[in-house]
């Protein structure tokens, strides 16, 4: 059994949404991402889906999208992503999907999951920028964050590696020439996390991510179209 990982799948099938502004690689996306998740995925396997999801703005507009996902094999974690307008209570998102007669997909909020041995947590992150209002939302998605760490430690022990996913990049190259720790960074060597992986930045903006090792902590960007549109194992 695996564990892979892909971020920002953008889908549109209710109605179209054009994601050729960042590349004309975009093209046809979904079933790029289909063709190589079948490709590697079995059924028992895990994949973990950082943010950007859908398109839809309602939870009702996002069946098509979920049945496309549904279709697919193995167990699918979604978090939460900038645009996921859809997203409501956990408790309306898991009576949706069951409503639907959708199976083996659940929702990284404020908890965490045990998958392989490894203990999986997250929060949709935001921003890293110097305004007031961009520091509170860091603040309490940091918060989020850390919830989801305590639910994994209470449920699962400190045994194991906790891996991290968010949404947005939660370090910037400014932030490393300065050597700088923003309160994402310094939550996750408070609990020991050393791998963490996001999304969010597609076509030209995949410069300015940062990868590699900073600190203890790996970082690695899996942004749908950064990965040619392919899932990356990670266990």
């Amino acid at each position: 059994m695996a564990i892979y990982t892909i971020a920002d799948l953008h889908l549109s099938f209710l109605k179209e949404k054009p994601m050729d502004i960042f590349g004309d690689n975009w093209e046809n996306h979904a079933e790029k991402i289909k063709k190589n998740w079948i490709k590697k995925v079995k059924p028992e396997d895990t994949v973990i889906l950082p943010g950007d999801f859908s398109w839809a703005m309602y939870l009702e507009d996002t069946a098509l999208d979920f049945a496309y996902l549904n279709e697919l094999p193995g167990t699918k974690i979604l978090l939460k992503g900038n645009h996921d307008y859809w997203w409501s209570t956990l408790h309306k998102m898991e009576e949706f999907l069951e409503q639907q007669n959708f199976k083996n997909i659940c929702f990284l909020y404020n908890n965490a999951y045990l998958v392989e041995d490894k203990i999986i947590v997250g929060t949709r992150g935001w921003n890293i920028l110097d305004t007031e209002n961009d520091k509170k939302m860091i603040k309490r998605e940091n918060a989020r964050l850390e919830l989801s760490i305590q639910d994994g430690l209470k449920n699962y022990g400190k045994e194991r590696e906790i891996i991290a996913f968010m949404h947005y990049p939660p370090i910037n190259k400014s932030e490393v020439a300065r050597r700088d720790r923003n309160d994402f960074i310094t939550t996750m060597e408070k609990y020991n996390i050393y791998r963490c992986y996001y999304g969010h930045l597609h076509g030209p903006s995949h410069k300015d991510a940062v990868e590699g090792k900073v600190g203890k902590i790996e970082f690695q960007l899996i942004s749908a179209d950064y990965l040619d549109f392919d899932l990356v194992k990670i266990n």
